[in-house]
Parts: structure tokens; sequence; C-alpha cells
């Protein structure tokens, strides 16, 4: 996960404003169960998607916080 958080760390401002970016980034943190970090990204998304939508209740789902959805 460390190496998650670095690459996205570099990476250029309009990338990371990019859905498949963004929704995979989401998908990673609550893998690894890191749901605030997950939050964050979903909050600092502009336009979502039913993908983004998706990937975080699936977190939520995988983290036993079914309730958030």
């Amino acid at each position: 996960m460390k190496i998650g958080k670095k690459l996205l760390a570099k990476m250029p401002e309009n990338y990371r404003n990019n859905n498949i970016t963004s929704t995979s980034a989401i998908d990673m943190f609550m893998k690894f169960g890191d749901v605030e970090s997950a939050e964050r990204i979903f909050r600092s998304i502009k336009a979502k998607g039913t993908n983004i939508y998706g990937a975080l209740m699936n977190g939520y789902n995988l983290n036993g916080e079914s309730w958030k959805c």
C-alpha cells in the first residue's frame, strides 16, 4: 500500500481527477482497509460516475460497513 500512496502523491493533478484512476485508488484503499483515505478520494471527485459509487459500496461491504451504503 505504501507504493500505491507514493504513486498517488506523485501523480499529476489531472491524472488524479481521472475516473479510472480514482476508482482504482478507492478500490486499493478499501482492499487494505483504509476506508478514510478512500472516502477522502471519493469526496474530492467532482463528477462521480456509477463506477466510483460501485467501488465505494463494494469497499464498504468488504470492510463490514455496509450500513454506509
